[in-house]
């Protein structure tokens, strides 16, 4: 089986590239950061028309994560126990759509558009640390029931969490950027320390491997990227894990999303 993640940065957008991406590429089950649409406007037909059901969230012109497989889709659940809300000052926040798991053929896949923390004294930052906080109980809970739970933690993660993960840590640094911060990190991490792993980087080792580059300043000719697009795999399912790629192929030509997908095979 092979699963994928990919922000396509505007389904609508991108329509006719993801499905020739799909057709292309045989993948089994992709999870799929900033739709940027509807329900109503949910290009369905371009999925069921390729042999995909099709769950998605979202309600406005920003955020929106969906799940497309041909090998089941059970179980849908949109966003996690104690996800927080958004809501500036207090007021009126907002449960934004940023999270939806299935069951995929034995396999629990979560599609995540994790924060972006904007800057280190935005008040998305401490938004962005407690959505990761509420997201790690909620992954460990599952592993708490069920320690051989094959769960696949997929989608744009913001956050790089090694120096070799930016084109130039120091700029990152010296600037006071996200995606960088000691508490972004720690974040990260703690999945790890939880019982996940990076399945990617095994096979996608060495600085210089990116997943995102900017559309601004000639970013993606220049090589300067970021790695901020990851799948966490539970133990059980990181022992399937049989091969994984970066598709930065993708990133090439006109109309192209700012993110690569991100590809796994399993055994």
């Amino acid at each position: 089986m092979k699963i994928a993640t990919w922000n396509v940065n505007s389904l609508r957008a991108r329509a006719d590239r993801v499905e020739d991406w799909l057709r292309r590429t045989d993948v089994d089950v992709l999870a799929i950061q900033e739709t940027k649409c509807k329900d109503e406007n949910f290009p369905w037909e371009m999925f069921e028309n390729n042999g995909y059901e099709v769950a998605h969230f979202g309600f406005s012109q920003w955020n929106g994560v969906a799940i497309a497989s041909r090998v089941g889709l059970d179980d849908v659940e949109r966003t996690f126990a104690a996800q927080p809300a958004f809501g500036k000052d207090d007021k009126d926040p907002i449960q934004e759509a940023r999270a939806i798991a299935a069951t995929c053929n034995g396999v629990r896949v979560w599609s995540l558009y994790v924060p972006n923390g904007r800057s280190l004294s935005d008040p998305h930052m401490p938004y962005k640390i407690s959505w990761l906080a509420a997201l790690k109980e909620h992954a460990v809970s599952g592993l708490s029931s069920d320690s051989a739970a094959q769960i696949a933690l997929m989608g744009d993660w913001n956050i790089a969490p090694r120096d070799e993960d930016v084109w130039d840590i120091d700029y990152f640094l010296n600037e006071g950027l996200t995606h960088v911060s000691a508490p972004e990190r720690a974040a990260f991490h703690a999945f790890e320390a939880a019982g996940f792993t990076d399945v990617v980087r095994p096979f996608t080792p060495g600085p210089g491997v990116y997943t995102y580059w900017d559309y601004t300043q000639l970013r993606f000719p220049k090589k300067q990227g970021m790695r901020i697009d990851f799948i966490l795999a539970s133990a059980a399912l990181a022992a399937r894990v049989t091969g994984a790629a970066i598709d930065r192929e993708e990133r090439k030509g006109k109309g192209a999303s700012d993110h690569a997908p991100v590809v796994v095979e399993l055994g």
